[in-house]
């Protein structure tokens, strides 16, 4: 313990039966900065890509077990790179036991973009006036950090994975598209996303994405405004339909523990790609284009929101009519972004995640997020997934900041996870 400390690196500690196992804490923060300063918003991962092989061979990672899949070809928006995957092979006593994976996602939210990241005591914030990009850059940090920890100390450990994704800001895409065989058939898997590394998240809820296209009749609003059909009054009168009926913002249905909850949002109008919606203020707006969002945990019901907003639209484009009779037309379109789920409490991803949160001093924290996950898809793939956090804070913000303490716990975390017997 003494010599640890003498090198004023290793306070992190986890555990391999009863031996305690450091982690170089000033090497985990520096490879954090070193993510923090590589731009990557979300379809753009390139360059992170290749700055976490380059860490990850700088760690000891044999070049040939690092590659890049070809997700992004499957993925329906333009897309850089596919997902990073890292294959290490078992060692020691644990050699042979079944694989496990770690996973996180490499892309930020586009707000990170020009961020200068700067060491603020325990904290790291941002000298810019963007979002910091710790959501993910601290997850890749981790993974890089357990990658190199089990090298340097050669640890046991089972076959591990690590699967860093693309586009996850931007709807899940890498883990929605990444081919199970390319994950050599893990058991189990462990996410790192965004809070607390003591967060131990079991379920999320799922969401459905919609756009709708209103086409009205452009005249002249001075001259002739009876002969127009404004789009704008038809989605102004939908959206207070849908607000009216109690299905925008926090969605409650019913009461007592038979209420159906959930939420909704309207996102971008605009005219289109890049145009405002409508031409001037004289005349009748004849496009609008809306974007929004549904979340729930019941399966079913964010159907149900999104089916409330459908109806408001096409109610609406029928009330609203000109001189000659004629009404406005909708074009409704939802998808599915992500299913939710809701993990058994029996499942034995969630008791190794427990017992690890807790051995590394932390009090676990077992909840379900309301926000989508890469662990979504994982486990509509098949694979268990818990989520932990790595010390993002106001993450998607120009206030975001990072917890090094809860990093480093992070760290700590992952390694215990992979070296449990």
């Amino acid at each position: 313990m003494h010599n640890r400390v003498l090198r004023g690196m290793l306070t992190s500690i986890a555990h391999q039966g009863n031996e305690l196992m450091p982690v170089d804490t000033k090497a985990a923060t520096d490879r954090l900065m070193r993510f923090l300063a590589v731009e990557g918003v979300t379809g753009q991962e390139a360059a992170i890509g290749r700055e976490l092989t380059a860490a990850l061979t700088e760690a000891g990672v044999p070049a040939e077990a690092i590659r890049l899949d070809d997700a992004n070809t499957r993925i329906p928006v333009p897309t850089e790179t596919g997902n990073l995957i890292v294959d290490l092979p078992g060692r020691g006593a644990l050699h042979n036991q079944p694989r496990i994976m770690f996973m996180t996602h490499m892309d930020t939210v586009p707000l990170c973009a020009g961020a200068k990241p700067k060491k603020s005591g325990r904290k790291i914030v941002n000298e810019a006036k963007t979002a910091l990009g710790g959501d993910n850059r601290c997850g890749c940090g981790v993974l890089v950090t357990l990658a190199a920890e089990l090298e340097k100390q050669k640890l046991d450990h089972p076959p591990i994975t690590l699967l860093f994704c693309v586009r996850e800001e931007s709807g899940l895409y890498g883990a929605r598209h990444v081919k199970l065989d390319e994950l050599g058939s893990p058991v189990m898997a462990f996410n790192y996303d965004g809070g607390s590394a003591s967060n131990v998240v079991i379920g999320a809820v799922g969401a459905d994405r919609w756009t709708v296209e209103i086409f009205g009749r452009a005249s002249h609003a001075g001259v002739a405004p009876e002969r127009g059909i404004s789009s704008t009054m038809i989605m102004a009168l939908a959206l207070a339909d849908v607000k009216a009926g109690g299905w925008f913002g926090k969605v409650v249905k019913g009461k007592g523990a038979s209420a159906r909850m959930g939420t909704s949002n309207v996102g971008p109008v605009t005219g289109g790609e890049g145009r405002p919606a409508g031409d001037a203020t004289n005349v009748v707006t004849d496009y609008v284009h809306v974007r929004g969002e549904c979340r729930s945990h019941d399966g079913k019901f964010f159907k149900e929101i999104t089916k409330a907003y459908k109806t408001a639209f096409e109610k609406a484009a029928r009330k609203v009519t000109n001189a000659q009779g004629k009404s406005g037309k909708v074009k409704f379109k939802a998808e599915t972004d992500y299913f939710p789920f809701r993990m058994k409490d029996s499942q034995p991803v969630i008791k190794r995640a427990v017992e690890a949160v807790s051995a590394v001093g932390g009090t676990p924290n077992v909840r379900t997020a309301n926000g989508g996950l890469d662990a979504n898809w994982m486990v509509r793939h098949g694979i268990p997934t818990v989520t932990f956090g790595a010390g993002q804070n106001e993450a998607h913000t120009v206030d975001e900041w990072i917890n090094l303490d809860e990093y480093d716990r992070a760290c700590a975390l992952a390694l215990h996870v992979a070296t449990m017997r």
